[in-house]
């Protein structure tokens, strides 16, 4: 079993990863729930950490140590995409026709049903359906420090901050990517480094090939005659 196949596997059931560390001959997985699976270059899969039985029942695995030869698992397809977005409805169109024709399904809040609930009710239902979120950063605000108007950038729309920092905490950092528009006049939200920026001018197609790759690394299979 490969690393690629164990990670979509447990992410595709609810797995949060946390961080991914190299080791001698393979790669850990450390997940937010606190469980840690070894996955080894000859494909022998070592779950630690908490849940090792659910991890094992997931997984499939009838032994602590598993060689991937011996049991064929299938993997959930990844469609769904959570869309954020602010007051450029240019960009979301763009972005919303790029994923469709990825084959995947874009999630954009004003297009779900509200079903009486609330913007927040309805993002935390829908985020849980997706295992990937894409923030489009696009210049809708300005702002600047009170007294300080020289310093007049534009910035991202209060909500688009808001939902970035949701889609950081229910996802976590390697299944959030921000497309950000005209990087050189925009402003990035306060204490958020480290974090996957994909620069992008008057075209979503400009960051593609960077957004298709953040994905495949997550387990979406994007077809790359498609980009």
């Amino acid at each position: 079993m490969t690393k690629e196949q164990v990670l979509g596997t447990l992410q595709d059931n609810g797995f949060i990863l946390d961080d991914e560390k190299a080791i001698p001959y393979g790669v850990q997985f450390l997940f937010r729930n606190g469980a840690k699976v070894n996955v080894y270059d000859k494909g022998t899969v070592t779950p630690q950490g908490q849940h090792i039985e659910q991890v094992k029942a997931i997984l499939g695995l009838g032994n602590p140590a598993f060689t991937g030869a011996t049991v064929a698992t299938t993997i959930a397809v990844r469609k769904k995409v959570f869309v954020v977005y602010g007051h450029d409805p240019d960009s979301r169109a763009q972005l919303e026709a790029m994923l469709r024709r990825w084959d995947l399904e874009p999630l954009i809040l004003d297009q779900l049903p509200s079903e009486g609930q609330t913007i927040i009710e309805k993002l935390e239902k829908h985020t849980n359906e997706a295992n990937f979120a894409v923030v489009l950063a696009t210049p809708d605000d300005i702002g600047y420090r009170v007294g300080h108007e020289d310093e007049k950038t534009h910035r991202a729309r209060q909500n688009v901050v808001l939902e970035l920092g949701m889609m950081l905490s229910k996802l976590g950092r390697k299944n959030v990517a921000i497309l950000l528009k005209h990087q050189e006049n925009m402003e990035r939200p306060s204490d958020i480094q480290g974090l996957i920026y994909i620069p992008f001018k008057d075209s979503i197609t400009d960051g593609a090939v960077l957004l298709a790759k953040e994905m495949a690394a997550q387990g979406y299979k994007i077809d790359i005659g498609k980009l």
